[in-house]
Protein backbone atom coordinates (compact mmCIF):
# COMPACT_ATOMS: atom_id res chain seq x y z
CA UNK A 1 0.00 0.00 0.00
CA UNK A 2 2.70 2.48 1.05
CA UNK A 3 6.18 2.79 -0.37
CA UNK A 4 8.89 1.18 1.79
CA UNK A 5 10.42 4.57 2.65
CA UNK A 6 7.07 6.02 3.67
CA UNK A 7 6.57 3.10 6.06
CA UNK A 8 9.84 3.91 7.84
CA UNK A 9 8.99 7.62 8.05
CA UNK A 10 5.57 6.81 9.52
CA UNK A 11 7.17 4.44 12.05
CA UNK A 12 9.71 7.09 13.12
CA UNK A 13 6.97 9.72 13.51
CA UNK A 14 4.85 7.36 15.59
CA UNK A 15 7.83 6.48 17.83
CA UNK A 16 8.57 10.21 18.27
CA UNK A 17 4.97 10.82 19.30
CA UNK A 18 5.19 7.82 21.66
CA UNK A 19 8.23 9.37 23.35
CA UNK A 20 6.27 12.59 23.70
CA UNK A 21 3.42 10.63 25.30
CA UNK A 22 5.90 9.04 27.72
CA UNK A 23 7.12 12.49 28.77
CA UNK A 24 3.51 13.47 29.55
CA UNK A 25 3.20 10.34 31.77
CA UNK A 26 0.70 8.80 29.33
CA UNK A 27 2.38 5.40 29.52
CA UNK A 28 -0.43 3.34 27.95
CA UNK A 29 -0.67 5.69 24.98
CA UNK A 30 3.10 5.45 24.50
CA UNK A 31 3.05 1.64 24.65
CA UNK A 32 0.17 1.48 22.19
CA UNK A 33 2.00 3.81 19.80
CA UNK A 34 5.19 1.73 20.03
CA UNK A 35 3.15 -1.36 19.08
CA UNK A 36 1.57 0.57 16.21
CA UNK A 37 5.03 1.58 14.96
CA UNK A 38 6.01 -2.09 15.16
CA UNK A 39 3.31 -2.91 12.63
CA UNK A 40 4.80 -0.45 10.14
CA UNK A 41 8.28 -1.83 10.73
CA UNK A 42 6.95 -5.38 10.19
CA UNK A 43 5.31 -4.28 6.94
CA UNK A 44 8.61 -2.76 5.82
CA UNK A 45 10.17 -6.23 5.81
CA UNK A 46 7.04 -8.18 4.79
CA UNK A 47 5.03 -6.47 2.06
CA UNK A 48 1.28 -6.66 2.67
CA UNK A 49 0.46 -7.31 -0.99
CA UNK A 50 2.81 -10.31 -1.11
CA UNK A 51 1.34 -11.64 2.15
CA UNK A 52 -2.18 -11.37 0.75
CA UNK A 53 -1.06 -13.06 -2.49
CA UNK A 54 0.38 -15.96 -0.43
CA UNK A 55 -2.94 -16.27 1.40
CA UNK A 56 -4.83 -16.46 -1.90
CA UNK A 57 -2.30 -18.97 -3.20
CA UNK A 58 -2.86 -21.24 -0.17
CA UNK A 59 -6.55 -21.34 -1.13
CA UNK A 60 -5.61 -22.23 -4.74
CA UNK A 61 -7.08 -18.92 -5.93
CA UNK A 62 -4.58 -18.09 -8.69
CA UNK A 63 -6.54 -15.17 -10.22
CA UNK A 64 -6.98 -13.62 -6.77
CA UNK A 65 -3.26 -13.97 -6.02
CA UNK A 66 -2.40 -12.46 -9.40
CA UNK A 67 -4.74 -9.55 -8.65
CA UNK A 68 -2.83 -8.77 -5.44
CA UNK A 69 0.54 -9.04 -7.22
CA UNK A 70 -0.62 -6.67 -9.96
CA UNK A 71 -1.20 -3.98 -7.33
CA UNK A 72 2.58 -3.72 -6.91
CA UNK A 73 3.41 -1.28 -9.69
CA UNK A 74 7.21 -0.97 -9.48
CA UNK A 75 8.67 -3.90 -7.51
CA UNK A 76 12.26 -2.62 -7.68
CA UNK A 77 11.35 0.67 -5.98
CA UNK A 78 8.58 -0.52 -3.67
CA UNK A 79 10.13 -3.72 -2.30
CA UNK A 80 13.18 -4.79 -0.33
CA UNK A 81 15.49 -7.31 -2.08
CA UNK A 82 14.01 -10.42 -0.40
CA UNK A 83 10.51 -9.16 -1.19
CA UNK A 84 11.53 -8.76 -4.83
CA UNK A 85 12.67 -12.40 -4.74
CA UNK A 86 9.28 -13.51 -3.44
CA UNK A 87 7.50 -11.28 -5.94
CA UNK A 88 9.34 -13.01 -8.79
CA UNK A 89 8.80 -16.41 -7.14
CA UNK A 90 5.04 -15.86 -7.01
CA UNK A 91 4.99 -14.52 -10.57
CA UNK A 92 6.84 -17.64 -11.70
CA UNK A 93 4.35 -19.90 -9.91
CA UNK A 94 1.43 -18.11 -11.54
CA UNK A 95 2.86 -18.02 -15.05
CA UNK A 96 4.30 -21.56 -14.98
CA UNK A 97 0.83 -22.85 -15.83
CA UNK A 98 0.82 -21.07 -19.20
CA UNK A 99 4.22 -19.69 -20.29
CA UNK A 100 7.29 -21.78 -19.40
CA UNK A 101 9.98 -19.47 -20.76
CA UNK A 102 8.62 -16.46 -18.90
CA UNK A 103 8.26 -18.55 -15.73
CA UNK A 104 11.88 -19.68 -16.08
CA UNK A 105 12.98 -16.04 -16.19
CA UNK A 106 11.00 -15.26 -13.03
CA UNK A 107 12.31 -18.30 -11.13
CA UNK A 108 15.93 -17.53 -12.05
CA UNK A 109 15.52 -13.93 -10.95
CA UNK A 110 13.89 -15.07 -7.67
CA UNK A 111 16.81 -17.41 -6.95
CA UNK A 112 19.36 -14.71 -7.75
CA UNK A 113 17.61 -12.18 -5.48
CA UNK A 114 17.27 -14.74 -2.73
CA UNK A 115 14.43 -16.44 -0.89
CA UNK A 116 14.32 -16.64 2.90
CA UNK A 117 13.08 -20.19 3.29
CA UNK A 118 14.90 -23.25 1.95
CA UNK A 119 11.56 -24.86 1.06
CA UNK A 120 10.67 -21.98 -1.27
CA UNK A 121 14.11 -22.19 -2.85
CA UNK A 122 13.63 -25.94 -3.33
CA UNK A 123 10.26 -25.40 -5.02
CA UNK A 124 11.77 -22.78 -7.33
CA UNK A 125 14.63 -25.10 -8.30
CA UNK A 126 12.22 -28.01 -8.77
CA UNK A 127 10.13 -25.91 -11.14
CA UNK A 128 13.27 -24.83 -12.99
CA UNK A 129 14.26 -28.50 -13.28
CA UNK A 130 10.86 -29.29 -14.76
CA UNK A 131 11.20 -26.47 -17.26
CA UNK A 132 14.73 -27.59 -18.19
CA UNK A 133 13.47 -31.15 -18.62
CA UNK A 134 10.71 -30.04 -21.01
CA UNK A 135 13.33 -28.14 -23.03
CA UNK A 136 15.52 -31.29 -23.21
CA UNK A 137 18.34 -29.90 -21.05
CA UNK A 138 18.97 -33.05 -19.03
CA UNK A 139 22.26 -32.04 -17.37
CA UNK A 140 20.83 -28.77 -16.06
CA UNK A 141 17.70 -30.56 -14.85
CA UNK A 142 19.70 -33.16 -12.89
CA UNK A 143 21.81 -30.51 -11.14
CA UNK A 144 18.70 -28.52 -10.24
CA UNK A 145 17.01 -31.66 -8.93
CA UNK A 146 19.95 -32.54 -6.69
CA UNK A 147 20.03 -28.97 -5.36
CA UNK A 148 16.28 -29.10 -4.70
CA UNK A 149 16.69 -32.42 -2.87
CA UNK A 150 19.43 -30.92 -0.65
CA UNK A 151 17.24 -27.93 0.18
CA UNK A 152 14.17 -30.08 0.94
CA UNK A 153 15.01 -30.80 4.57
CA UNK A 154 11.53 -32.04 5.61
CA UNK A 155 11.14 -34.27 2.52
CA UNK A 156 7.97 -32.48 1.44
CA UNK A 157 8.95 -32.59 -2.22
CA UNK A 158 10.29 -36.16 -2.16
CA UNK A 159 7.51 -37.62 -4.31
CA UNK A 160 7.80 -34.92 -6.96
CA UNK A 161 11.59 -35.31 -7.09
CA UNK A 162 11.31 -39.10 -7.50
CA UNK A 163 8.69 -38.68 -10.21
CA UNK A 164 10.87 -36.20 -12.12
CA UNK A 165 13.89 -38.51 -11.86
CA UNK A 166 11.84 -41.35 -13.34
CA UNK A 167 10.71 -39.11 -16.17
CA UNK A 168 14.31 -38.07 -16.82
CA UNK A 169 15.32 -41.70 -17.26
CA UNK A 170 12.86 -41.90 -20.14
CA UNK A 171 14.47 -38.95 -21.92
Amino acid sequence: MFNKNIKIVIAVLIVAFAVYQFTLNEIMNGIFLILLAGIFIFLYFKNEMILLAFLKLRKQDFPGAMKWLEKIKDPEAALVTKQQGYYNYLQGLMISQTNMTKAEKYFKKAISLGLSMDQDLAVAKLNLAGIAMTKRRKREATTLLTEAKKLDKHNMLGDQIKMMKQQMKKI
